[in-house]
């Protein structure tokens, strides 16, 4: 079954930009947290010379700003929608800009290049919640338990958002171009086939 997604409102020069002038982005990298994909962000940055920006690293800044933990500014936005799609907007208007990096790194900004025509490669990084929880706990520390389970509430907290917010389904692969599967692939692999991707995609 099509659907299409919820638009998000931006400035009027940044949609102009894509009807006409020259977008800088390059590529959209998406996954799940825990799939890898700082780590693929990182070894495209080193291996292209490009730049990069990481909706994560947004979210922790906005949050040091208020003077908030991340808990506490995640709670925020489940409070008041309006922060959480001040992020998402900041981030397409910054995806459609002529000075945006050429790396976007965001759960969603493969879904904003394709809704918003982006002619750029969309990459997903794919990964089992096992495989996610494990290295979460190696990170972390943990049990696998306890991760699992605070995997699946912020899945499931994260896709009623999104589906509320913008009509689109997190876990659909329908706006990517290349979706890797990082369970049977190592950080190495994953930026091979990444890179390999980019090489054949014009």
């Amino acid at each position: 079954m099509s659907f299409e997604p919820k638009r998000v409102e931006t400035d009027a020069k940044f949609v102009l930009m894509n009807g006409g002038g020259d977008v800088v982005t390059r590529v959209t990298i998406s996954g799940h947290p825990g799939s890898g994909t700082s780590t693929l962000v990182s070894g495209l940055c080193q291996s292209l010379n490009w730049k990069q920006i990481n909706g994560g690293q947004v979210f922790r800044d906005m949050a040091e700003e208020q003077g908030l933990t991340l808990e506490e500014f995640g709670k925020k936005c489940k409070e008041d929608d309006s922060v959480d799609q001040a992020l998402d907007k900041l981030l397409i208007e910054t995806m459609l800009s002529p000075d945006s990096p050429e790396i976007v790194e965001s759960r969603l900004s493969g879904w904003w290049a394709y809704m918003n025509n982006l002619q750029c490669p969309r990459i997903w990084i794919d990964v089992s919640e096992q495989v996610r929880a494990e290295r979460v706990v190696e990170r972390e520390g943990g049990t696998i338990d306890e991760q699992l389970r605070l995997i699946r509430e912020r899945m499931n907290s994260d896709a009623s958002r999104y589906m509320q917010f913008y009509d689109l389904d997190i876990n659909s692969h329908i706006p990517y171009t290349h979706v890797i599967d990082s369970d049977v692939k190592n950080a190495e692999e994953v930026l091979r086939d990444v890179l390999k991707h980019l090489e054949g995609y014009n």
